[in-house]
């Protein structure tokens, strides 16, 4: 796929900006043309929050249209589900992490949050390319619960024909976490790739 219009979904606190731009940087790095652009609900750690990218010629907005993105990369389930019954195409990958972060609508009462069969079972309705595995566990796993966003992003690489090499995604990652985090960053990022 030499062009491709995702969306990272997710809540506050989980890194779903830092997961975008490093797909967007490591685009930039391949030589490639990247945009990315955040939408913000509550500005508050467990609001919702999704990145689009879009990679690829004659990219002009970083927003995906209704029905366009290729993938949803879903850090947090129901928020997938929210974002991928607007964005998601009827042929895309919905990629998501099954442990559940409560948004903040839920904490407050003005959602339910539905089990995870639920939300899966509603994105099928979308489409039939559905994949989930705890990638919460594989973070702590490879050292810090901190790189589930980083997980994602490895599992993505490896369910998803991206445009990006593997290793210019892996050094991006090298060159985009905190310091002293990379070696369990890159750990992370290979525990996804194996996870689908």
């Amino acid at each position: 796929m030499s062009r491709i219009r995702l969306l990272v979904a997710g809540v506050g606190g989980q890194g779903s900006i830092r997961a975008s731009h490093i797909i967007a940087r490591a685009a930039v790095n391949d030589g490639l043309k990247a945009r990315v652009g955040e939408t913000y609900g509550a500005a508050m750690r467990g609001g919702p929050v999704a990145s689009h990218v879009k990679i690829g010629e004659g990219i002009y907005s970083p927003l995906n249209s209704r029905n366009g993105a290729d993938a949803i990369l879903s850090l947090e389930p129901m928020e997938g589900l929210r974002n991928a019954a607007e964005y998601l195409s009827g042929d895309g990958l919905f990629l998501t992490n099954t442990e559940t972060w409560i948004p903040y609508d839920v904490n407050i009462g003005r959602a339910e949050y539905p089990p995870l069969e639920e939300i899966t079972g509603a994105v099928g309705r979308i489409t039939e390319n559905v994949m989930k595995f705890d990638a919460t566990s594989l973070a702590k796993k490879a050292g810090d619960i901190r790189t589930m966003n980083v997980v994602m992003v490895g599992a993505l690489d490896s369910a998803l024909n991206l445009p990006v090499r593997t290793e210019t995604l892996k050094k991006t990652v090298r060159e985009n976490v905190p310091e002293g985090t990379v070696d369990v960053n890159v750990n992370a990022f290979e525990l996804g790739r194996k996870a689908v």
